[in-house]
């Protein structure tokens, strides 16, 4: 592995004066290496970007790139792309800068299939609006991680599916689709309950099954789904309790990206 090289200091570094030199400067300065996931990326200035990475021992973090809006730098920060990355700063409260190299460039390979690009998006979107900003979840590093991995290959909807809602139980909000919430049984699972969650057998759900959400077979089979339709019902399912439980407390939408992925699967 190459090694990271550091940076000229930038105004994301915090006061590099020569009183604040040498020893007080070793003092205070703050510096780790991780893996990371682009989730996204915006141009700040003539040459720089503003990075946020999913981080897997760091949390959703944020950084200053130098350079990173050129020809041989952008491809390393496109959202999807794993990278090795060294984050610096004078003070932990500060932007820092990133320093990285490309590990797997999961963007590249989704660029020849609308499908997948939109799903890519739309798992980058969530995440980068879901987390708490520097608030380590690396459960959900290892499951994007794990999504990325399955990404173009047959299936792999499911596992988007999946990932969505994994990340509800990391953030609290965990679905219960292995027993009936009024009968305790474990087959026919076919609602569930849009309070609480809960999966509710066909037969328990009979006379108020109009106010239930429906669950796709293979949410709780394990099984693939039959047809795109029953691929959107789980799609559905997981953005109702996103938007219920992370993105409307906080008076945040669902991100566009996750509508356009919807639409890019019934196309």
């Amino acid at each position: 592995m190459g090694s990271l090289h550091s940076t000229p200091p930038s105004p994301y570094d915090g006061d590099t004066s020569p009183a604040l030199a040498g020893e007080e400067m070793k003092d205070h300065s703050m510096e780790w290496t991780d893996r990371g996931i682009v989730l996204a990326s915006r141009a700040h200035g003539e040459t720089g970007r503003v990075v946020s990475l999913l981080t897997r021992d760091h949390g959703r973090h944020a950084g200053f790139v130098h350079g990173g809006a050129s020809r041989k730098a952008r491809p390393v920060w496109q959202s999807g792309n794993l990278v090795e990355v060294e984050w610096r700063a004078r003070l932990a409260e500060q932007l820092g800068t990133f320093t990285g190299e490309l590990r797997e460039p999961h963007a590249a390979r989704a660029l020849d299939d609308a499908v997948e690009l939109a799903g890519l998006a739309a798992a980058c979107a969530v995440v980068d609006a879901a987390l708490p900003e520097r608030e380590p979840h690396p459960a959900v590093f290892d499951g994007f991680h794990a999504f990325l991995a399955v990404l173009g290959h047959a299936g792999w909807p499911v596992v988007y599916v999946k990932f969505e809602l994994g990340l509800l139980q990391e953030l609290g909000f965990g679905l219960d689709l292995e027993k009936c919430a009024v009968s305790g049984v474990t087959g026919d699972l076919a609602y569930v309950s849009p309070k609480t969650g809960r999966a509710v057998s066909r037969v328990a759900a009979e006379p108020y099954k109009e106010k239930l959400l429906p669950l796709p077979a293979f949410l709780s089979t394990g099984s693939l789904p039959e047809d795109d339709n029953e691929l959107c019902q789980g799609l559905g399912l997981a953005a109702y309790f996103l938007e219920r439980h992370v993105f409307w407390p906080h008076n945040k939408p669902l991100p566009p990206a996750r509508s356009r992925f919807m639409e890019a699967l019934l196309r």
